[in-house]
Formats: structure tokens, C-alpha cells, sequence
């Protein structure tokens, strides 16, 4: 089960980049990130990194809890890949693609949260309705990083 949305920012995809990146501030971009922090003394992002993301799901009925994501790929300006960890496998890959394009940048978000058998039998039961609502907020995550990368 995947999905992804692409949205043009008017900002070179290095500016893109570090906004995505710095994790501290998705709270502010996601509809269901409330709040993340580096975990083991990181600072900032590299390959192997690991921190703690406080995820709210739903918005009728909330549910509150925390997530140990780890980044997989990290290239300035290019790409930021990370897992969501359940204790040393990985469950969920999130990705981030900038690509230069008419004097800014095209930035692709997206999921993947492979094709199992578990997937294939939970997609048509309901986690299509997952699928569609993470493509609902990925699009409001980009809008609001465009925001704030277009006014700076």
C-alpha cells in the first residue's frame, strides 16, 4: 500500500530540504505530527539517525503515541527517506523528493507501506480509507511547507 503527492514551491529545493528536514518543526507542517524530537544526542539528519515523533491519528476521536522513526536516506537538497521503526523492523518508509523545476521546486511526498499479505488483505477492508485520508494530508503537509518556504 503506497501513495504520493507532488506540490511546486517557489524556493530553490535546498530551502525545500531543510524544512522538511528538521524534524522539530513537522508539528507545525502535518496534521497528524504533534511534535518530534533527535533521539541518542543527534542534532540533525543523516542516514542512521534516529528520533521520536508524538502522532495524533484521527481527528474525530484523537489517538495520542509516540513512533521511533529512523532515517534511511538523507541527500541536501535531493531526498529525505525515513522508517517508522516497530523495535528494529521497519514498518512504514516515508519519503521526500525535491526535484528542481521552474525556478523553484517540485516536491514529492510519500508512503509505502509495502506489499504484504497483511496489506493486501487490510487494504480492501478498510485501509484504503487510510490511504486516501495519508493523501489528503500529505497534500495539507506540502501546502504548509510551501507556505512558510515561499514567505521566507
Amino acid at each position: 500500500m503506497h501513495a504520493s503527492v507532488t506540490t511546486h514551491i517557489d524556493a530553490p529545493p535546498q530551502r525545500v530540504w531543510e524544512l522538511v528536514s528538521d524534524i522539530t518543526k513537522m508539528g507545525e507542517y502535518s496534521p497528524e505530527v504533534v511534535e518530534a524530537e533527535w533521539l541518542g544526542g543527534a542534532t540533525g539528519p543523516a542516514v542512521g539517525v534516529r528520533y521520536r515523533g508524538h502522532v495524533k491519528r484521527n481527528e474525530r476521536m484523537p489517538f495520542l503515541y509516540w513512533t521511533t522513526c529512523e532515517i534511511t536516506e538523507c541527500v541536501p537538497g535531493e531526498v529525505f527517506e525515513f522508517a517508522v521503526m516497530a523495535g528494529s523492523r521497519k514498518i512504514n518508509v516515508w519519503r521526500y523528493e525535491f526535484h528542481e523545476a521552474a525556478g523553484g521546486t517540485d516536491v514529492t511526498e510519500s508512503f509505502d507501506l509495502g506489499d504484504n499479505l497483511l496489506t493486501k488483505i487490510w487494504r480492501p477492508l478498510g485501509g484504503f480509507l487510510r490511504e486516501r485520508r495519508n493523501e489528503r494530508d500529505m497534500r495539507r503537509t506540502l501546502e504548509r511547507v510551501k507556505a512558510v518556504a515561499e514567505a521566507s
